[in-house]
């Protein structure tokens, strides 16, 4: 039974094997060893027998006894195999990739990944201490701490400092469960909470990166302007009241130009960004170093950094050169330049300015040193508006009267209204950057060590160093050097560079190449983060930025966040651009510490992270504090991030891709449905709570196709997508052939007519098993459905096995012996689609009370678009004894307690004699029911009775004229049964095989042919059996209908006439569906009732209650 060489087939070999599969060669005794996989790693089709005798086709099976596992090795890797796949891993995401090595292989040949090397220290630790330590440090925290006091400060950098350490350790237990592809925050936020946070905290990580990198440009230009070549201005102020808003268009221009410079430089490689990474973070550690240096330096020799005073105001000192107001040359005293700036002239009796003339000017060192104790006056806060002016405290001062022209001298001022939350926002950016790690993890050897170790070690570190500075600055230097945001009183040097040693110009020049590094690294990172948000394909509208050059350089992702960053080069204020991006940032830390918490208290299965210093209660209190520094910092402008993360989220969720990532979100839905499923009962819900929880049953065609989608758009009507929707649908045959294929076609029906609900297929041998089980089983515990919806079965005439007719009744008697509602739709495809827009009227036609499920309907349905112009009329009918004008009296204040608007009419319908209408239309149905149960005869004997039936009918036709008609139509279906043999007999000897079809039908199944030796007895048997079936046939010509068949009819025909008469042109007419006979024996009768009872109108809701109120007048 063995193959023969090389009759193993490669064609059957599964797609997924796409990759080839090393195998070591010093596992197997011998060199010439081929694995079950072929070179190109395609596994050969394998053999269901193993023969000893084929050893060059069998010896991968020697020495591993794994012949029991053949059929599985075809679609499953070996253990060894797959470790051997995992051990080749690279976690290569998109843009992650050095992109300049590709491109001159244009993509088409595979590149050699080399395996990653970077350590903690190089790889997470130095990242993400560039990233964190940057403008901010250099060009706001001194002007922080003059204005929030050193105590405030601290408290700012401390808060600032705890938000990113908590979420640090949230992200490090995420980073270290599994591992994480270099997709950073991104990818550690849509994994964990689903697509829909991920894209809508991936776009805010996104744009806040991209805002930071505005941030970073404006720091630059600021340096540039302000420190290193002031005369490079294009628009210079005349006016001193005019210099900020010159300021603010420099920055806009040489903002711009910078911005298309580093576009530039990203759009030619980021190669040349990763080269000049080091030079950058040696600026960095450069400059902290020397500003340690500096303070070390005023304790031993403070630097000379004069600050000129006017009582107690400091002053701008680039236009003068003396503190003085006069000075003595020889024995003439003459004036300074400090004179001719407050005063119309040079000479002594000039006329001056009041505060001028009143103040004497006095001189202060600008870093007195750190055991000066300038500390004590640096510890409180000095908040103000904007124009006021930067005093020293203590200072001997006389107020002047007009303080009007103070705008126009060279005093500091305040440029901006100062506030403890104004500052909160401005700082925070300068701890941002802790994600450059997580962002790494690609190149990292141990990822899982390296991104907690990395990260925590870098926030500890920054976290000194600011709170360190805050205390240092406050200890060395002046207050109102401090409050001086761009160092005016000290001759325009940056005031963190006059306490640096040996000079200040190594903070300038390292502050300014650390601007343009993190600006750089920014335009970098932006645009790959979002091509990975484009490239997943959850938000359809970003599509085309996922796209780029060959090499994969997100070319249009560079465009779009160029043109978002020049937003914020247009609004040109470091301190307004910064809260923006601290809003991002914030929401993205906020969801990140969330995610932690919700896998944490899940207790998710897969949820196992190797780092174990984190807890819950951590993620919380990390949550809580990015909110509330959200709120702190600017209210309007976290609410309007808020706002743009909740539109996006809605958009996914309404027009993303599905994906399914096993987030933590979904787990947080399974609890929440479990916790809910076992607190609700499984006890009925009060008459308050109750709503139609609707089971719809729908029949499929011969190619699994939804017969009646209008059933579907009825649904959606009903419910307008609440409660519990279960779409059920039944099949003949086995469950594992068809299930899956009728579950996408009932799925794809339901999409179509936006009905909202769960699929439910069940296979079985025959229907009316199939929908039993269905109304006993479906939904879950308290979520079960209390009312069925099916169509009416329009072919319950044409089936001689009676089917259909079987199926309807028997689901009418199942729904009233479990107590459930049922709705039954007559002309079901005439009903309207979810697009049109119907007026008219809903008629109601209230016979009995059940429940006030009919009076319940109509409301329903009017809240639906489709039926809202449509009002609502109730009929009932009024008995001869009964008083018709009371009744409608009482229907209307009933239907006003109800709170329902309804048009009440009471029909009269008196006693009448029973029409020869009715009598005739009676006979001809028990006829028809007569002759039904005869066509279950054997072909043989249904030979003989068609020939007797035919001679009876002619000579009967003969002697009663007025039968001619009735009977008319068994001679019709009598045909149509001959006509149908083949098919009737197959069905008949079906029958053997279905349990329940077998059960109700107590003639059992007739065999086709009668084979059997014949004897006398036998012969008089058949002879008698036949005589009996004639002498039936021919007394159902001379049959009179029961009485009571009569009456039902004779209902049927009157109440018909009346609902006709009055509801014709209404666009739904909903009515009382009365029980089945108890008798079996009448089913057929019953099909007959309803149907005369519906003749003629075009769209009619047969409603049977479950017997429990539904409607209550109380609140």
């Amino acid at each position: 039974l063995g193959h023969p060489g090389g009759a193993r087939s490669r064609a059957a070999a599964p797609p997924h094997r796409e990759e080839p599969v090393e195998v070591a060669r010093a596992s197997v005794p011998d060199a010439s060893w081929t694995p079950p996989w072929g070179g190109d790693g395609i596994p050969r089709e394998s053999s269901p027998f193993i023969s000893n005798a084929d050893t060059e086709q069998d010896s991968y099976y020697d020495g591993k006894n794994m012949a029991l596992f053949e059929e599985e090795m075809d679609s499953n890797p070996m253990v060894s195999s797959l470790l051997n796949k995992l051990a080749n891993y690279t976690n290569l995401t998109q843009g992650v990739v050095e992109h300049e090595e590709a491109e001159n292989e244009e993509g088409a040949k595979r590149k050699t990944v080399k395996n990653p090397q970077m350590g903690t220290f190089i790889g997470v630790y130095l990242p993400c201490m560039q990233n964190i330590l940057g403008v901010i440090l250099f060009l706001r925290l001194t002007w922080i701490v003059g204005t929030a006091g050193v105590l405030e400060t601290f408290a700012i950098v401390f808060m600032c400092c705890s938000c990113t350490m908590l979420t640090a350790i949230s992200m490090s237990a995420i980073a270290t469960n599994g591992v994480v592809p270099a997709g950073g925050s991104y990818y550690m936020i849509s994994r964990s909470l689903g697509p829909e946070f991920g894209g809508a905290v991936g776009l805010c990580f996104y744009l806040g990166t991209t805002f930071a990198g505005s941030m970073y440009i404006l720091g630059t230009i600021e340096i540039f302007l302000t420190y290193i070549v002031p005369n490079a201005a294009i628009f210079a102020a005349e006016k001193k009241e005019d210099a900020a808003e010159a300021m603010l268009n420099n920055m806009r221009i040489y903002g711009t130009c910078c911005l298309l410079f580093m576009a530039l430089v990203v759009f030619v490689g980021v190669k040349y960004v990763n080269k000049l990474a080091l030079v950058f973070l040696s600026c960095v550690v450069l400059s902290i170093l020397a500003t340690y240096a500096g303070v070390i330096k005023t304790v031993i020799e403070p630097p000379d950094f004069p600050v000129c005073l006017l009582g107690n105001r400091s002053l701008e000192n680039h236009d003068f050169d003396k503190c003085l107001k006069t000075e003595v040359f020889g024995n003439a005293t003459v004036s300074t330049e400090l004179w001719k700036l407050f005063c119309d002239s040079p000479f002594l009796n000039a006329s001056c300015d009041e505060y001028f003339a009143s103040n004497n000017v006095s001189e202060i060192q600008g870093i007195p040193g750190l055991l000066s104790g300038v500390i004590s006056d640096n510890l409180w806060s000095n908040y103000g508006p904007t124009g006021m002016l930067v005093e020293k405290k203590g200072q001997p001062s006389l107020p002047a009267q007009d303080a009007s022209r103070d705008g126009y001298l060279p005093y500091v001022f305040n440029d901006i209204a100062t506030s403890f939350m104004l500052l909160v926002g401005i700082y925070f950016p300068s701890v941002t950057g802790i994600m450059a790690g997580s962002n790494r993890s690609g190149d990292l050897r141990d990822a899982q060590r390296s991104i907690p170790t990395g990260t925590i070690l870098a926030i500890a570190t920054t976290s000194f160093i600011y709170m360190s500075c805050v205390v240092l600055f406050g200890a060395c230097i002046e207050g109102v050097v401090l409050r001086d945001k761009f160092g005016d009183s000290v001759k325009r040097n940056l005031v963190i560079g006059t306490l640096a040693w040996p000079s200040p110009w190594v903070i300038v020049i390292g502050s300014f190449f650390s601007c343009c590094g993190a600006g750089l690294q920014s335009l970098t990172g932006a645009p790959r983060l979002l091509q990975a948000i484009a490239r997943d394909g959850i938000v359809p509208f970003l599509q085309v930025f996922g796209h780029g050059k060959a090499n994969g350089e997100p070319t249009w992702a560079l465009l779009l966040t160029a043109g978002i960053c020049e937003i914020g080069i247009l609004i040109a204020s470091l301190d307004a651009v910064a809260p923006i991006l601290s809003m991002f940032f914030l929401m993205c830390y906020l969801f990140v510490n969330l995610a932690c918490a919700v896998q944490t208290l899940l207790r998710t299965p897969n949820w196992r992270p190797r780092f174990k210093f984190y807890h819950w209660t951590l993620s919380f209190l990390g949550m809580s504090l990015c909110l509330s520094l959200m709120f702190i910092s600017s209210w309007y402008y976290a609410l309007v991030a808020m706002l743009i993360a909740g539109c996006i989220y809605k958009y996914i969720e309404y027009r993303g891709a599905e994906k399914e990532w096993g987030d933590g979100i979904r787990g947080l839905s399974l609890n929440a449905a479990r916790y809910a499923l076992i607190r609700l009962e499984e006890a009925p819900p009060h008459t308050k709570n109750w709503r139609p929880q609707l089971l719809v049953l729908l029949n499929l065609d011969a190619e699994l196709g939804v017969k009646h989608r209008r059933l579907l758009s009825f649904t959606t009507q009903l419910k307008a997508g609440k409660g519990l929707t279960i779409i059920g649908s039944v099949l003949e045959g086995t469950y594992m052939s068809k299930a899956a294929e009728a579950k996408r076609s009932e799925q794809s029906a339901m999409l179509a007519e936006k009905t909202k609900g769960f699929c439910h297929v069940v296979a079985s041998s025959n229907l009316r098993d199939g929908f039993s089980h269905l109304i006993q089983t479906a939904g879950l515990g308290g979520m079960k459905h209390n009312s069925v919806l099916m169509a009416w079965p329009t072919s319950w005439k044409h089936t001689q096995d009676s089917v259909s007719r079987r199926n309807f009744i028997e689901t009418v008697r199942e729904t009233t012996a479990a107590h459930q509602a049922l709705l039954v739709a007559k002309n079901v495809d005439g009903f309207p689609g979810n697009q049109e827009r119907l007026e008219g009227t809903i008629d109601v036609w209230w016979i009995v009370h059940d429940g006030g499920l009919l009076m319940l309907l109509p409301f329903l349905l009017r809240q639906h678009k489709v039926w809202r112009k449509c009002k609502m009329r109730l009929f009932t009918v009024a008995q001869l004894d009964d008083n018709s004008i009371q009744m409608k009296k009482d229907l209307q204040m009933f239907l006003y307690q109800l709170r329902l608007d309804a048009e009440v009419e009471v029909v009269e319908m008196h006693e009448r004699d029973i029409s020869a209408f009715t009598y005739e239309k009676t006979l001809v149905m028990e006829q028809r029911s007569q002759m039904l149960k005869q066509m279950q005869l054997s072909r043989t004997e249904r030979e003989r009775e068609i020939q007797s039936i035919a001679d009876e009918s002619r000579s009967s036709i003969k002697r009663k004229n007025r039968l001619g008609n009735e009977l008319q139509l068994p001679l019709d279906h009598t045909r149509q049964g001959e006509v149908a043999e083949p098919a009737s007999a197959q069905l008949i000897h079906d029958r053997n095989t279905k349990s329940h079809a077998t059960l109700n039908d107590k003639a059992g199944p007739v065999p086709d042919r009668v084979h059997m030796t014949w004897t006398k007895e036998k012969l008089i048997g058949e002879r008698n059996r036949q005589r009996e079936a004639n002498v039936g046939v021919r007394d159902l010509f001379n049959m009179k209908p029961n009485q009571s068949n009569v009456r039902r009819m004779h209902t049927a025909v009157e109440l018909n006439k009346a609902i006709g008469s009055k509801s014709r042109g209404a666009q739904l007419v909903l009515l009382n569906m009365p029980g089945p006979p108890k008798n079996k024996g009448g089913d057929e009768n019953y099909m007959e009732f309803l149907e005369v009872l519906m003749e003629g109108l075009p769209r009619v809701l047969l409603v049977r209650g479950s017997g429990r109120e539904v409607i209550t007048i109380y609140s």
